[in-house]
């Protein structure tokens, strides 16, 4: 016999031994059952966007400066147009896709849950009934988390559907629950990861690895009436769905916002005071503060910038008809409130210290911004006076 011949009799020799050694070693084990298709392309897709849509806008949510609102809002749009689909494709989608399949009922998770306790119970082809549980709690946790946000964006930042309805006052009431139900929600992700490493180890099953690939080592429930997913159908359904959000989210959003001072510029105030420094819109001071300003122009901040009488009248009604009181806008509710001190300093209010409380005092003394009354330095729409957190624009070279 050839050498050739005789090393693949050995090799098969030792592939037979290999095969009798496991079959002994585990006598009377059932083998595994083989692999079924669980998770639909819709449910992985749906699973590892909105993951990565989560980790976005919690992220510039929780960590990121105020300058960082764009990126925490396509998270936040993101959320939820995949709600949207989401919801649309528990409907159309295959059969442990659609939420018929993990119906909400209590006596099989008691039950489940003294399976857990007793050590008894297998692993289920679709989700467990804790794990719809968690399901349920996290898609309406996203929504009311969303909704919350459109609030405050409309309210506090006056962006958004949401603008030329929402008052400020109301736009922070919801801001703190916003960031409450934000941490909840990351409370809940803690748990539903602990609860995946469990259910993983309790029933040998990979569920991270199963939400990749779709298949898991189980068989078809018996009763259960399978379903095939109609992407079709579904495509048509998204798409209505978003056309119409889009349009009446664009309709609104064209709504002048609630509050918002939209001046028309007065030639004299720009001439007279934006000659020496930013023509500091009137909503940023209180009527109050305006007449103090106007009544000491002979030591205006250690200059003379008396005016005649007629224009000093002129200027002294335009300045207090536009002021702080008039506005809804977040920097107008900061600055309402004067430094009994000096009341005519914007830099001294309250509001004022409270938001730039975090800046060095070297960035106040660099060559591009030169002083803390410099608001343009940083705020490319100071002068419109909406002071949206997407124009903040530090200066690179802050040494002073």
């Amino acid at each position: 016999m050839q050498p050739r011949a005789t090393a693949r009799l050995l090799l098969i020799g030792d592939r037979l031994v290999n095969i009798e050694r496991r079959s002994t070693d585990n006598p009377g084990r059932p083998p595994a059952p083989p692999t079924l298709l669980v998770w639909d392309w819709g449910v992985r897709v749906f699973h590892w966007a909105l993951l990565a849509a989560v980790l976005l806008a919690s992220g510039t949510g929780f960590l990121a400066p105020a300058n960082w609102l764009n990126a925490h809002l396509i998270g936040g749009t993101a959320i939820v147009a995949l709600l949207g689909f989401r919801l649309v494709w528990g409907w159309n989608g295959s059969t442990y896709a659609r939420f018929a399949s993990f119906a909400l009922r209590a006596p099989r998770i008691v039950m489940h849950l003294r399976e857990i306790a007793s050590g008894r119970g297998a692993g289920e082809p679709g989700h467990n009934p804790v794990g719809a549980v968690m399901v349920y709690v996290l898609l309406a946790l996203l929504g009311l988390i969303s909704l919350t946000g459109l609030v405050v964006l409309g309210g506090v930042v006056k962006q958004g559907p949401l603008a030329g309805l929402t008052s400020y006052a109301v736009g922070r009431q919801w801001r703190g629950a916003h960031e409450a139900l934000a941490i909840g929600l990351l409370v809940l992700i803690v748990g539903h990861l602990a609860g995946v490493v469990f259910e993983s180890l309790r029933t040998g099953e990979n569920l991270a690895l199963a939400m990749l690939t779709g298949r898991k080592h189980v068989r078809a429930v018996p009763g259960v009436v399978p379903h095939r997913a109609h992407p079709g159908r579904a495509a048509l359904l998204c798409a209505a769905i978003g056309l119409v959000a889009l349009l009446g989210s664009v309709r609104l959003a064209a709504l002048p916002g609630l509050g918002v001072p939209v001046l028309a510029p007065e030639p004299l105030y720009a001439r007279e005071c934006g000659s020496c420094h930013l023509a500091y819109p009137p909503s940023l001071a209180s009527a109050a503060s305006w007449t103090t300003v106007m009544a000491g122009l002979t030591d205006h901040f250690g200059e003379n910038a008396e005016l005649d009488a007629a224009s000093a009248a002129q200027l002294r009604s335009w300045l207090v008809a536009h002021a702080s009181e008039t506005a809804d806008t977040r920097v107008a509710n900061l600055m309402r409130v004067a430094d009994p001190a000096s009341p005519q300093r914007i830099t001294t209010t309250p509001g004022w210290r409270r938001v730039h409380g975090d800046v060095p005092e070297s960035l106040f003394r660099a060559p591009k911004v030169g002083a803390k009354g410099a608001c343009a330095a940083c705020h490319e729409d100071a002068a419109t006076a909406r002071f949206d957190p997407q124009a903040i624009a530090v200066p690179k070279e802050t040494n002073p």
